[in-house]
C-alpha cells in the first residue's frame, strides 16, 4: 500500500486518534473471602446505625458531653491529619498533572535581531509552536486511571488516620475517666480505712486489742493514700495525650474530673458484607488494587510506538515594511514515531514487575478484609463476656462490702481478729478495683467494635473519577 502524502496523513493522524485503544487489563475487583454471617453475633441485634451514628460523629453513642467536645477537635486541628490531608491533596494535583498530557503543548517564540551593516538590518520573528504525543496505546489513560485510583487511596488513607486518632482519643479519655474513678475509689477506702484505724486506737485504749493492730491500720491508710496519690501519674499523662491528639501543647488543655460511666451503649451491627464499604482502610486498599491494574497497561503501552505531531506557524521579517504581515508567514508542520527495537527485555521485565506489584495488591486487600473481620469478631466476643463478668463482679463487690462490715462488728465485740478485718477490707479493695476495670474494658471495646465496623465512615465519601 502507497504511503498516504499531505491531507492523506492528517486523515490518517485522526483516523488514529480516534480509534485510539487502552492497551492493559481492565479493572475487576477481586474477590474477598466474606462469610455469610458472623460466628459471634449470638445476642446481637442487627440494624442500621442511628443517624448520629451514619453521619460520622460515632462518639456520640456514648452520649458525654465532654468526649464530644474533645472528640470535635480532631478533625480541625490535629497535626497528623494536616500531613495526610496534605498528601490528598498532592494526589489530586498529580491527576492534573497527568491529565495535562492528553492535550497539545503550544509555545510562543518572539525574537527581534538587530545586525550592522550599510543600511543596518532588523528582523522579527513572531512564532507559535506545538507539539502532541497521542495517546493511541493509552499509556496516559491508564495513569491517570492509577492516579485517580491512587487519589482515592489516600482519601480513604485520611479518613483511616482520622478514625483512628479518634478512636486513640477517646481510648485515653476513657482511660482518664477510669483513674478518676479509681482515685475516688481510693479516696473513700482511705475513709474507710480511719475509720478501721479509730477502731483499732479506741479498742487499744480500752485494752482488748494489740498495738500491732493499731499499726496495721496505720499501715493501711498511708498504703491507699499513696495509690491514691499515684493515680495523679497516670491522669496527667492521659490529658496530655488527649491534648496532643487536639494538636494542642499539654499546657493548652485541662479536662475535668468525673466518673467513668457504668453502662456501655447498644451498637447495632450490619452484616458481614457491609464490611466492605464501611471500612476505610478496606476501601484503601481496594483503590489501590486498581492502582496497581492501571500501572500494567502503563507498563505494557511501552511496546508501542509514541506518535508525535508537531507544527508552528509564524512571520519573519523587517517589522518596518508595511507588507511584513502580508509577504513573510512561515509555517512547518510534522509527524514522527519513536519505537524501541531493543532494550535487553527491559520492557519485559517492567510488565511483569507491574503485574507482580498487582498480585501483592490483590494479596493485601485480602488480608486486610480478613484482619477486619478478625477484629469484628473479637470485639463481638468480648463485650458478652465483659457484660455478664461485670454482672457477676458487682454481686462480688456487694458481698465483700457485707463482709468488711460484719468483719468490723465482730472486731468490735472482740470476737474475731483484726487480721480478719484486714484481709475483708483487702478482698473488698481488689473486687471494686476489678470491676472499675472491666466497666473501663467494656467501653474501649465499645470503642474498637465501632472502629472495626468503619464508624460513621463509608465507601460513598471517596471522591468520584
Amino acid at each position: 500500500m502507497g504511503r498516504p502524502r499531505g491531507g492523506g496523513r492528517l486523515a490518517m493522524a485522526g483516523a488514529l486518534i480516534l480509534s485510539g485503544c487502552t492497551v492493559g487489563p481492565d479493572y475487576v475487583r477481586s474477590a474477598a473471602i466474606v462469610p455469610a454471617q458472623y460466628k459471634e453475633v449470638k445476642g446481637w441485634k442487627l440494624g442500621s446505625p442511628r443517624d448520629d451514628f451514619a453521619k460520622g460523629d460515632w462518639w456520640k453513642v456514648f452520649h458525654d458531653p465532654e468526649l464530644d467536645t474533645l472528640e470535635a477537635q480532631v478533625a480541625i486541628s490535629n497535626q497528623t491529619l494536616k500531613a495526610d490531608e496534605a498528601n490528598y491533596r498532592e494526589a489530586t494535583a498529580l491527576i492534573a498533572e497527568g491529565r495535562a498530557q492528553l492535550f497539545p503543548i503550544l509555545s510562543y517564540n518572539p525574537s527581534l535581531t538587530r545586525a550592522s551593516g550599510a543600511p543596518p538590518t532588523t528582523t522579527l520573528s513572531s512564532e507559535i509552536s506545538g507539539s502532541w504525543t497521542i495517546d493511541l496505546w493509552g499509556r496516559v489513560r491508564r495513569t491517570i486511571e492509577s492516579e485517580v485510583a491512587g487519589a482515592q487511596a489516600s482519601a480513604a488513607d485520611l479518613a483511616n488516620a482520622r478514625l483512628s486518632t479518634q478512636s486513640a482519643l477517646a481510648t485515653a479519655y476513657f482511660q482518664l475517666r477510669e483513674t478518676d474513678s479509681l482515685y475516688d475509689l481510693l479516696d473513700d477506702t482511705v475513709g474507710q480505712y480511719k475509720r478501721s484505724l479509730d477502731i483499732t486506737q479506741n479498742q487499744y485504749r480500752a485494752g482488748t486489742s494489740a498495738r500491732s493492730d493499731v499499726i496495721t491500720a496505720q499501715a493501711l491508710v498511708l498504703t491507699a493514700e499513696a495509690q491514691k496519690l499515684n493515680t495523679g501519674v497516670a491522669r496527667a499523662q492521659f490529658e496530655h495525650a488527649i491534648a496532643v491528639l487536639m494538636g494542642r501543647p499539654p499546657a493548652g488543655l485541662s479536662v475535668r474530673h468525673g466518673k467513668l460511666a457504668q453502662s456501655a451503649p447498644a451498637i447495632p451491627i450490619r452484616l458481614p458484607s457491609t464490611l466492605l464499604e464501611r471500612r476505610p482502610d478496606i476501601a484503601a486498599a481496594e483503590r489501590r488494587m486498581q492502582e496497581q491494574n492501571a500501572l500494567i497497561g502503563v507498563a505494557i503501552a511501552a511496546y508501542y510506538p509514541d506518535v508525535s505531531l508537531s507544527g508552528s506557524f509564524g512571520l519573519v521579517g523587517n517589522p518596518a515594511l508595511a507588507s511584513f504581515a502580508k509577504t513573510n508567514p512561515m509555517w512547518s508542520f510534522g509527524m514522527s514515531a519513536a519505537q524501541t527495537l531493543f532494550n535487553g527485555g527491559l520492557t519485559a521485565a517492567q510488565v511483569e514487575a507491574a503485574r507482580d506489584t498487582y498480585e501483592a495488591s490483590v494479596a493485601t486487600y485480602r488480608q486486610t478484609v480478613l484482619t477486619a473481620f478478625q477484629q469484628v469478631e473479637d470485639q463481638l466476643s468480648a463485650i458478652p463476656i465483659l457484660s455478664r463478668e461485670q454482672r457477676v463482679q458487682v454481686e462480688a463487690v456487694t458481698a465483700a462490702r457485707q463482709a468488711v462490715q460484719i468483719a468490723l462488728n465482730e472486731y468490735q465485740a472482740g470476737t474475731q481478729s483484726f487480721t480478719t478485718v484486714v484481709t475483708a477490707e483487702a478482698t473488698a479493695l481488689s473486687d471494686e478495683e476489678a470491676l472499675l476495670t472491666t466497666e473501663e474494658q467494656r467501653l474501649l471495646d465499645s470503642v474498637n467494635l465501632i472502629i472495626a465496623l468503619g464508624g460513621g465512615w463509608d465507601e460513598s465519601k471517596l471522591p468520584t473519577q
